[in-house]
């Protein structure tokens, strides 16, 4: 499935695409309604948080994080003095396992009713019942490319696969426009897996092997792996083709037809499949404000908030009732929101046991550093 971007000028991406400084909830000012927010950067409408202080008088704290590992961290270690945190399906569900997170309050969601019960249930495989946390956007990885740059590098490849990063002989071709990944171990090296044949949930240890070799053999090809400057690499030129969320590209897209630069920008969600993936709105067991917490949640899943969200970042919501609040443009977009027929070749990420989530540290390590 190929579609252009072009066309849907909207900034988007997944939490990570632009950095975040984890400085800590700042403290409270005596008798003050608060409510502190620990999320990805860019991560709401511009409206979203004054719209919420107004309706409620409670006063937003937003700090911001660019690593679900960052995030972990310091939900793991506790106090961290967050209200609410937007963790990541699979690092949710190893987080709810250690007891990081406290148990929704269903009476204090009234919103909850407008939710997708089909996402739901696919997050439900992560969080049984969906006991502790509710869906705020989801999306796919895939390849974002420059087209002309790419067209000229390999004349009269279809680029739908991942063999355009993965493998070296084409990779080689486009190392001299530029190559950038994601640094997303665990969602990565499942794409790898998956790519190569291999159960992207439960890889033995010789698959995890052949993943290594297979990142090492482009690694020479590879000019970045930082989730934080894909944007801007795809949107300037300075690379040709990236294994990036969907929103990013959709960013660059928009960018780079702001710029005037000539320069068309693509997503594509490769025909071997590809990871869906979902952050979750979560309340941390120790967090200082859950009754504000609660208020949060349930504001974020007011059909017409959730919408404009989604109409700013261009990722879909697991909110039902605001399908049809979402622009035309958007929610046709089938890279936005991925046909049925697309989303058969998609996959959820499972929790990694620590062994393998071991494992899979360092091997992305040794593809960082190429040794």
């Amino acid at each position: 499935m190929l579609a252009g971007l072009t066309g849907l000028l909207g900034a988007c991406h997944h939490g990570g695409s632009g950095g975040g400084v984890a400085t800590g909830a700042a403290a409270d000012a005596p008798g003050a309604p608060v409510v502190n927010l620990y999320t990805w950067a860019d991560y709401l409408a511009p409206g979203t948080v004054a719209g919420f202080e107004k309706q409620t008088g409670i006063k937003v704290r937003v700090t911001t994080f660019d690593t679900n590992e960052v995030l972990e961290s310091r939900i793991l270690t506790g106090n961290s003095g967050y209200d609410v945190v937007v963790p990541t399906a699979p690092f949710f569900e190893r987080q709810i396992r250690s007891g990081a997170y406290q148990p929704l309050d269903r009476s204090q969601l009234p919103n909850l009713g407008n939710m997708d019960p089909q996402i739901m249930g696919s997050v439900a495989q992560n969080d049984p019942e969906n006991a502790h946390g509710v869906v705020y956007l989801w999306g796919t990885y895939g390849v974002g490319y420059n087209e002309a740059r790419v067209a000229a590098a390999l004349p009269g490849v279809q680029p739908d696969s991942w063999r355009l990063i993965l493998d070296p002989t084409y990779a080689a071709k486009l190392a001299g426009c530029g190559i950038a990944m994601l640094d997303a171990p665990a969602g990565v090296v499942r794409l790898v897996l998956a790519w190569l044949g291999r159960d992207p949930n439960a890889p033995s240890a010789a698959d995890l092997a052949d993943a290594e070799a297979a990142l090492l053999r482009i690694r020479p090809y590879v000019r970045s792996i930082d989730t934080t400057t894909i944007t801007d690499l795809l949107a300037n030129g300075d690379v040709c083709v990236a294994l990036a969320y969907s929103g990013d590209v959709h960013q660059a897209a928009r960018r780079a037809h702001e710029a005037g630069n000539g320069m068309r920008i693509r997503y594509v969600i490769p025909r071997e499949g590809s990871l869906l993936w979902f952050d979750m709105l979560a309340i941390p067991k120790d967090a200082p404000h859950p009754a504000n917490a609660h208020r949060l949640i349930n504001y974020l899943m007011e059909p017409r908030v959730i919408a404009e969200v989604s109409d700013f970042l261009f990722y879909p919501n697991g909110n039902a009732a605001a399908t049809v609040l979402v622009d035309p443009a958007v929610r046709s977009d089938p890279v936005v929101y991925p046909s049925p027929e697309t989303r058969q070749r998609l996959f959820v990420q499972r929790q990694d046991p620590p062994e393998r989530a071991r494992a899979i540290t360092r091997l992305w390590q040794r593809f960082k550093t190429g040794q």
